[in-house]
């Protein structure tokens, strides 16, 4: 009889839940998409009961579809979108306002007057390894704390608990007797000292949170909990969580010191392995946490892209160009070869490098011979040239990636990764197995299980399915990425 590894996938658009082989094959998937919402300008907010019901959904959905028996699934790995925010009751296991989303961009105007302190802002940076910044949790705890009635008086009490998506579904998944997250969400707080691998006081104090209501910080392989056996019909231990871009390292293999993945899903992700000591970037890079394991902290440089995928699902749902987003590959085949179109995707403000808060998007360089085919492909080409950002500030670092592999649902995507390739002036790993966020969690989960004993019995599963090599010659990289920066200096506000 076959076990298998439940990987639970909960991202900022759909719920996952994947049964892995032991051999690390994905063998069953079910996936759920669900709301979002948009308030107010640059607000952005998901439903934690429509993304607790839409998690359990699909794990019940997933073991059905197997046709095995509940007691085949040995454990289970989470990985989510990072930075999302949540806060409940400790009782009621209720959310007291729906989840503030990564992308949410309301706490501007806050981190703009924190940042006149400017000994707090490399404070900030020398702890955490993070920018100020609204995409981060401590200022969207605050806010919930301030703007929620009768939230504060109750946190000060000792009644909530807060929590990245992890420690939201780990705390329904344990029916609230585990209040647990790992080290590498809890380095996208802005609240955690990365190199004392714990919660700042200094920081709790500045945004005004209370220590009761954060979670317990574990390892990325540990004991997060068994589930309540009325869930799934089994009490299953929850042995893996990882934030989804450091899950994805992890799924793809990244263990060596210079190696480096981008994840294309609904943000673009560039994640490189700095090994056992962090790299403070002079670039606007993050200092991160990659992961961690039996205590020793493995520590990476990551450059956040905002808008990947969800260009494409703006330019089909807003725009309404397409219907589906593998159109995109047909359509950017038959744009110009000469096309001049420059599509700026900052509708929730710029990432890094530049973290622009206040940006918003533009469709630049059109022309009469312009049609739906230039903008599509100038949609795709913009998540290849932020590629090209971060390629450049990590370089300024002194962190060239000796190893690039792609993963996201973005990636199948043949046309956008020889293009990436062309402007990177880089080969580009696509890996068999794309689905390696969830992969990473699942490996997690089987190193803390015992069915794997190594990183590298890991490393020897991975393999490749196909390298796209440059085309472009300098000159021509150089000029297109020139265009591009003459086209995101347009809109900057900063």
């Amino acid at each position: 009889m076959q076990n298998y590894i439940l990987a639970i996938d909960q991202g900022t658009t759909s719920s996952r839940a994947i049964l892995f082989s032991l051999q690390g094959k994905p063998c069953f998937i079910a996936q759920q998409e669900f709301s979002q919402s948009y308030p107010e300008d640059a607000w952005v907010e998901h439903d934690p009961e429509e993304i607790w019901q839409s998690v359990l959904k699909t794990c019940k959905d997933v073991i059905r579809e197997a046709q095995i028996d509940i007691s085949q699934v040995i454990s289970i790995g989470i990985t989510n979108q990072r930075e999302t925010t949540l806060v409940w009751d400790k009782k009621t296991g209720k959310a007291v306002y729906p989840a503030i989303v990564w992308q949410d961009r309301r706490t501007s105007s806050t981190c703009k007057q924190f940042a006149q302190d400017t000994q707090l802002v490399d404070y900030i940076a020398n702890t955490t390894g993070l920018l100020l910044d609204p995409y981060f949790c401590a200022t969207k705890i605050q806010w919930i704390l301030d703007n929620v009635k009768g939230v504060r008086q109750k946190a000060e009490s000792g009644s909530l608990a807060f929590g990245t998506i992890d420690t939201f579904l780990i705390w329904r998944l344990t029916k609230g007797r585990c209040h647990y997250t790992d080290a590498t969400n809890a380095s996208r707080t802005m609240l955690f000292d990365i190199h004392r691998q714990q919660w700042d006081s200094k920081l709790l104090n500045t945004f005004d949170i209370p220590s009761s209501m954060l979670p317990q910080v574990l390892n990325s392989a540990d004991e997060f909990g068994k589930t309540d056996p009325k869930l799934l019909g089994k009490a299953i231990p929850i042995q893996g969580v990882a934030g989804d871009q450091q899950a994805a390292l992890f799924g793809q293999t990244c263990f060596k010191k210079g190696m480096a993945k981008t994840t294309y899903g609904t943000g673009c992700f560039m994640v490189l392995n700095t090994g056992s000591s962090p790299l403070k970037s002079e670039n606007r890079l993050l200092t991160t946490v990659a992961y961690r394991l039996n205590g020793e902290t493995t520590y990476a440089l990551e450059g956040s892209i905002f808008m990947a995928g969800a260009t494409i699902q703006w330019l089909r749902d807003g725009l309404q160009l397409i219907t589906d987003a593998a159109e995109s590959e047909s359509l950017a085949k038959m744009a110009s070869a000469n096309n001049s179109v420059f599509l700026v995707p900052a509708f929730t403000g710029l990432g890094a490098p530049y973290w622009d808060p206040d940006a918003r998007g533009a469709i630049l360089g059109l022309t009469r011979d312009t049609g739906i085919n230039e903008i599509v492909a100038a949609g795709l080409q913009s998540v290849c040239y932020q590629s090209k950002d971060l390629q450049k500030a990590m370089e300024s670092d002194g962190a060239r990636a000796t190893n690039l592999r792609v993963d996201g649902g973005m990636v199948k995507n043949d046309w956008l990764m020889g293009f990436l390739a062309d402007i990177l002036g880089a080969e580009v790993d696509r890996p068999e197995i794309t689905e390696t966020t969830a992969l990473g969690v699942a490996y997690l989960a089987g190193l803390q299980a015992g069915v794997y004993t190594s990183l590298d019995e890991l490393s020897g599963q991975w393999q490749c399915e196909h390298t796209f090599v440059p085309r472009f010659s300098k000159q021509e990289r150089d000029h297109a990425y020139g265009l591009w920066q003459q086209a995101v200096s347009r809109i900057r506000c900063d």
